[in-house]
């Protein structure tokens, strides 16, 4: 179990490592990022020293008395680290003492490293890069202080401000140099335990701002005569204002106030002890036990075989008034009466209270004998006369519970959510007598490796298009081939996401992976990193020759060799090609279409002229949940007796009750293995890690299964080439919602060929969708995204995977996939009907809708958002004016219901239940529209909580306030459905919403209309928002483009304000569309989170792809053939990645889009969140329908393009049903008279009549000059 010191004054807790690394809280917040994973010890704060003698030494601490104390030592040098707590103040003091023990002088530097998070710890981990965001630093040169604050979302979120500085004592310190952005001091595709600042004599960057990624570091470089020492105090504090802060730092930089901190270290301690009347001893054993609360140790917790046991969830405790969100501690009393060791846990807790770890402390009372008083009344009378009185049935508190009225389940659910379990069979201290303290070493030796060889040589790319330096795209457009090294590798994670409609995975260039079922956010089998900066690799591959013990992997990530990779991201696979030490490998990923089973096979070839001793070893990170820290202690691993298999289940997670996740491998030619493991902490070794596990110094793993371990699955397998000879490895991870339907998968897909057979379906799906719509045009980008990129996007991500690497939600969102799918009507409109059904079902009784749920329970959030629901008629409209399919308005599909949203409530995360009345999905639009049919005081419908942008939540959120975008978005959507509602025969509601549609675009022309552009809201206070009179967001997008998309606008009135959105919003230099300007700071009434984000990030200022596209296609609809082309070519992702300089700066995937692109002056033109984004559908539209004019109403086809100058001609390739349209596009020769030959045959009109005849139709369409 490892050792930590716990240090507080009550208000600020520090929690230190037995390594000298640390975390702290503070009222709630988390000041620095903690680590929960208790095998690596990477997160929050620690010292690095730069030494070029340094050599390995020994390391030491001292957490007695309340202290703590970590030294290092070698021959050169000699550090002591002391930790301390202001007794008064929220301050933090890492005091290191440096001494030379060599006999000459030495250089020396020492740098502080703290990952800021200043909120909530649960709302860090949830999704690190969002929280990020918000977070923003400064450097006070003057004061040598790095300064730091988080940005709130709202007037009522704290604002909290942190500050980092050094101070040094002592001759021979140079200049103190600075960084605050971690991704220019740890480096790409590194961690903390080696970042890259440290890897040169340089100083650091003193890069501060809206970093994205706020660190605090400060470097101080110090010269040491022989004997010599230096003392260097790192502090962190923090306060609720930017003065108080300042006025912290000025305090403890004085002269004495560090001296006075580490006198008073102990102090708080000691006062907790006296007002307890604690004694020395007990305090060490809660301290002792107090870590086994941050990181799970077996030693205290149930025995395995109980948690093996357990089917029951956090659920299920709250019967108990146990809420399960806390660690729990299990006293299991069995005697007659009460023992010492009930009063010692209720002292416990107060112990742990005091320095910041909050415990729910479950107080299990065995039944009494006949006669004999009950022990739990006596359980009960002794906790109510001591201070444990006021705590008991609280939160957070302690619950006594009659054993006799516990089921099996119910003990075996407290024992194993327990993170400590004490009976009263012994003394406190007797129980934990056996328990072994380790320290994890990140100095010891770890596995040795090899001289690596001389790279072997790797051909340059070639026949590439687009080739920026790192990537690009292969001749026929469906690769997107990347070349790295360890070296040179891309700026940011260039991912590939592949999945069938429940099950996927995620693989970045270095082949970092996640992989989940189900649910990408709720069920993933493996780990969801978020960090693109160290993008770590969970789901990792070794190849190891067996008689050097070289090994290496076949991705750049964990272990790097020394060549170069090649990756090759398709559609629905990537493929890793490495040589090293004249072993060849390619690995082959892919997900099978219509199974839950992933595949990586591995191809090694033996290009030496000698015979080699091979293995290959994989090994995955289980979650089986959402998050590794909070599932990891519920996880249990066994190797299936019957297939060999390693398999995983999570008891605890009664969403996904039953379900097994599996890991296995299988070779031709190659025995079956048993060579496993199933605890990390066996395969990474005391002092390894991914990239260099103590298992790749093993002649076998571990062999260890089971549960209350560190879960991993690790397989290997050994074999011999002769020189030429290939093997191929095939290893699956996948999941069954059973442990038979899992062994039914692996002896499915282990069969002879199973594998190939499954790629020959992938390539045989999304070649199938893919060539319903193929362009060739004079644009070979265009061509690439549209025949491939844009609609891979759509449905691999948006639709399927639901995730991606900066966003994983895993729910549908009612919105969201709606517009997705509308994209998909050409290509796959099974898919576009499919999920209309799926969104009408989240339709409530009363018109709204669940603002997005989860898959498969249904869980969701109600809320007042005002567009959501309406997107069901608008995209119903869009599917049968397309296909003409209007039989699904016929479809029958049932409502949901559950309470109503209360007065003030805006929204509620639930369960809903499937009512009793079922409607058409036809009904179902109506009620959608007949929901939104309520006005505002300027007659425009209400903003509720956000309209299209959530970010607004607050302008309308006292149900006031008034939309404008609403109001046209609501025309288009009364537009569109009156003609179906007309040719459906119901001509009272056709009326109704031609009536409704009239009277809206006159009271928006007369309210909303600023001078020169349209308004974007109305707060409830009835301030206007988007208009020059506003300092901040003056201008929105939006309200200009879905004017003139809409068609609500006056023709003088559309073309005025998208001349305004051209000039205010268009940015040519930096490539860039921005949603409004100027962005939102400081600005009252707040809109909503949105400010919350840096001025030119994301929706606040930056470009959302999404509205930027809108902007496009309003030009197009205004036949603004220049301008719509400008804005195609500023949106283009391949266009912002033409040379290793834009790479640079755009850094994210080129070959996908972009859901943003920052407009930030310190970040312009850089690329945010890729992939997972409604900008891919859209933007897909754009090209397709508005661009090149291609417009389908059931069976007849017309093609009405906005041509470039430059264009003469272009082609199309359209499949309908059976029958493929060979369509020729071009400019009609002067003179010519425009008109369609279809089949040779000149035919009247534009139009193409469409036949499902299964024959190739060939068609020309002579265009106008002047299109």
């Amino acid at each position: 179990m490892p050792q930590l010191q716990f240090l507080s004054n009550g208000a600020y807790h520090l929690t230190v490592t037995a390594s000298g690394h640390g975390s702290s809280c503070w009222e709630g917040l988390a000041v620095t990022r903690r680590c929960t994973d208790p095998t690596f010890d990477l997160g929050g704060t620690r010292c690095f020293v730069r030494n070029k003698t340094a050599s390995a030494g020994m390391a030491g601490h001292d957490f007695s008395e309340g202290g703590a104390i970590v030294w290092w030592c070698d021959d050169v040098l000699e550090t002591r680290s002391e930790f301390a707590v202001a007794i008064d103040q929220p301050v933090e003091l890492r005091r290191v003492v440096f001494k030379n023990c060599s006999s000459r002088r030495q250089t020396f530097s020492g740098t502080s490293y703290a990952e800021i998070v200043l909120s909530p710890s649960a709302t860090d981990s949830t999704h690190p890069a969002f929280s990020k965001l918000f977070v923003e630093t400064t450097i006070d040169s003057s004061l040598q202080t790095i300064f730091a604050t988080r940005r709130p979302s709202t007037s009522a979120d704290p604002t909290p401000w942190l500050f980092h500085t050094a101070v040094v004592s002592g001759a021979g310190a140079g200049s103190l140099t600075f960084e605050t952005d971690r991704m220019r001091f740890v480096g790409r595709g590194l961690d903390a335990a080696d970042p890259q600042a440290l890897d040169h004599d340089a100083a650091l960057s003193g890069t501060a701002g809206p970093v994205l990624d706020a660190v605090a570091a400060i470097q101080v470089p110090f010269v040491l005569e022989a004997g010599a020492s230096i003392t260097i105090d790192w502090l962190t504090g923090v306060a609720s204002t930017h003065d108080a802060c300042v006025a912290l730092a000025q305090k403890f930089r004085r002269a004495g106030a560090a001296n006075q901190m580490v006198e008073q270290a102990c102090s708080y301690r000691q006062t907790i002890q006296r007002t307890s009347a604690m004694s020395n001893t007990d305090a060490l054993l809660y301290q002792r036990m107090a870590a086994a609360l941050v990181y799970p140790a077996a030693e205290l917790r149930a025995d395995a075989s109980v948690i093996e046991r357990n089917h029951r969830g956090q659920s299920d405790l709250w019967g108990f008034g146990i809420s399960g969100d806390l660690p729990i501690v299990l006293l299991q009393l069995t005697g007659a009466e009460p023992a010492e060791v009930v009063a010692q846990m209720v002292q416990a807790q107060s112990w742990w209270k005091a320095f910041g770890l909050g415990t729910e402390l479950a107080v299990l009372c065995a039944p009494s004998d006949d006669g004999a008083p009950r022990l739990l009344d006596q359980v009960r009378q002794r906790i109510d006369a001591g201070p444990g009185a006021a705590r008991v049935g609280k939160p957070g508190g302690i619950f006594v519970l009659d054993g006799s009225a516990l089921e099996d389940g119910d003990r075996i659910l407290l024992q194993s959510a327990a993170r400590i379990v004490v009976t009263d069979a012994d003394t406190l201290a007797a129980q934990l007598a056996h328990i072994s303290l380790v320290t994890r070493s990140t100095t010891g030796d770890a596995p040795k490796q090899a001289a690596a060889p001389e790279a072997d040589g790797v051909d340059a790319p070639r026949n590439l298009l687009a080739f920026n330096g790192l990537g690009g795209f292969s001749a026929d457009g469906r690769e997107y081939v990347i070349t790295t090294s360890a070296a040179h590798m891309t700026p940011a994670p260039w991912v590939n996401v592949m999945a069938n409609p429940d099950f996927g995975t995620l693989v970045s260039e270095s082949g970092s992976a996640n992989t989940w079922s189900e649910n990408a956010h709720e069920f993933r089998l493996t780990p969801w990193s978020n960090d693109p900066v160290s993008d770590p690799n969970t789901e990792a591959f070794y190849i190891r020759d067996d008689t050097s013990s070289y090994f290496w992997s076949p991705t750049l990530l964990p272990t790097r060799a020394a060549g170069a990779y090649t990756t090759r991201h398709g559609f629905g696979y990537s493929v890793f090609e490495h040589a090293e030490d004249a072993i060849e490998s390619e690995l082959c990923m892919y997900v099978a279409i219509d199974s839950p089973v992933k595949f990586s096979v591995l191809t090694v070839q033996n290009k030496s002229d000698r015979q080699r001793q091979l293995s290959v070893t994989g090994c995955v990170d289980w979650v089986l949940g959402d998050e590794r820290s909070k599932t990891q202690m519920q996880v249990v691993t066994t190797v299936d007796a019957e297939t060999g298999t390693v398999f995983a289940r999570n008891g605890y997670n009664t969403d996904f009750a039953g379900r097994t996740a599996f890991f296995d491998v299988h070779a031709d030619g190659v025995e079956g293995t048993d060579d496993v493991c199933g605890d990390r902490d066996d395969f990474l070794g005391p002092a390894g890690s991914a990239a260099a596990p103590a298992a790749m110094a093993q002649a076998r793993l571990s062999g260890r299964v089971g549960a209350a371990l560190d879960p991993c699955a690790a397989l290997r397998v050994r074999f011999e080439l002769a020189p030429g000879q290939k093997q191929v490895i095939v290893f699956m991870l996948g999941a069954g919602k059973t442990a038979d339907e899992a062994r039914d998968l692996v002896g499915r897909w282990r069969q002879p060929g199973a594998a190939g057979r499954a790629l020959d379906a992938v390539h045989a799906f999304w070649r199938q969708t893919l060539d319903a719509i193929q362009v060739q045009t004079p644009d070979p980008a265009l061509n690439m995204l549209v025949n491939g990129w844009l609609p891979y996007q759509v449905i691999a991500s948006r639709l399927w995977g639901r995730t991606a690497f900066y966003q994983s939600s895993g729910a549908f969102g009612f919105r969201d996939q709606l517009q997705d799918v509308m994209a998909l009507v050409h290509s796959a409109p099974d898919l576009v009907r499919e999920h209309l059904m799926r969104a009408a079902s989240r339709q409530f009784v009363e018109g709204d809708v669940q603002h997005w749920w989860h898959p498969p329970s249904g869980k969701g959030v109600r809320t007042r958002c005002a567009d959501d629901f309406l997107w069901l008629p608008l995209a119903t409209c869009r599917y049968v004016e397309v296909t003409g399919d209007s039989g699904v308005l016929d479809a029958p599909c049932p409502f949901l219901q559950s309470r109503p949203l209360k007065e003030g409530e805006a929204s509620n995360y639930e369960q809903p239940q499937v009512a009793s009345e079922t409607a058409s999905l036809y009904d179902h639009g109506v009620r959608a529209i007949r929901r939104a049919l309520v006005w505002g005081a300027h007659g425009l419908p209400l903003m509720g909580s956000g309209d299209w942008n959530d970010g607004m939540n607050l302008v309308g959120a006292e149900g006031r306030g008034e939309s404008v975008w609403m109001a046209f978005f609501l025309y288009d959507v009364l537009s569109r459905f009156a003609p179906l509602a007309r040719a459906r025969g119901d001509t009272a509601f056709a009326e109704c919403c031609e009536h409704e549609a009239e009277g809206l675009r006159q009271r928006t022309e007369a309210s909303a209309w600023d001078g020169d552009w349209y308004r974007r809201a109305w707060f409830d206070d009835g301030s206007v928002l988007g208009s020059a009179a506003n300092t901040e967001c003056r201008i929105d997008s939006i309200a200009q483009s879905w004017s003139v998309l809409s068609g609500a606008a006056p023709s003088d009135r559309a073309r005025a304000a998208m001349a305004s959105l051209d000039k205010h919003l268009v940015h040519r230099d930096t490539r860039l569309v921005q949603l409004l300007d100027p962005p939102f700071d400081t600005s009252k009434p707040s809109p909503g989170y949105i400010q919350g984000y840096l001025p030119g990030v994301r929706e606040n200022g930056g470009q959302y792809t999404h509205a930027a596209t809108w902007a496009a296609m309003a030009f197009a609809a205004l036949g603004d053939t220049k301008r719509a082309w400008t804005l195609f070519d500023l949106l283009n992702p391949v266009s912002h990645a033409v040379n290793a300089e834009d790479v640079a700066i755009y850094q994210v995937e080129p070959y996908v889009v972009a859901g943003d692109v920052y407009a930030n002056a310190a970040h312009a033109g850089r690329g945010g969140w890729t992939w997972y984004t409604g900008s891919a559908g859209w933007m897909l539209r754009l090209i397709v329908e508005s661009l090149l004019g291609l417009q389908r109403h059931g069976s007849r086809l017309c093609i009405r393009p906005l041509l470039p100058p430059h264009w003469k001609d272009f082609d199309v390739q359209y499949r309908f049903g059976t029958a493929q349209y060979n369509i020729t596009c071009r400019r009609a020769n002067a003179g010519g008279a425009p008109g369609v030959v279809h089949d040779g045959v000149k035919t009247e009109g534009d139009m193409i009549n469409l036949v499902d005849d299964g024959r190739v139709h060939a068609v020309v369409v002579n265009l106008p000059q002047d299109h």
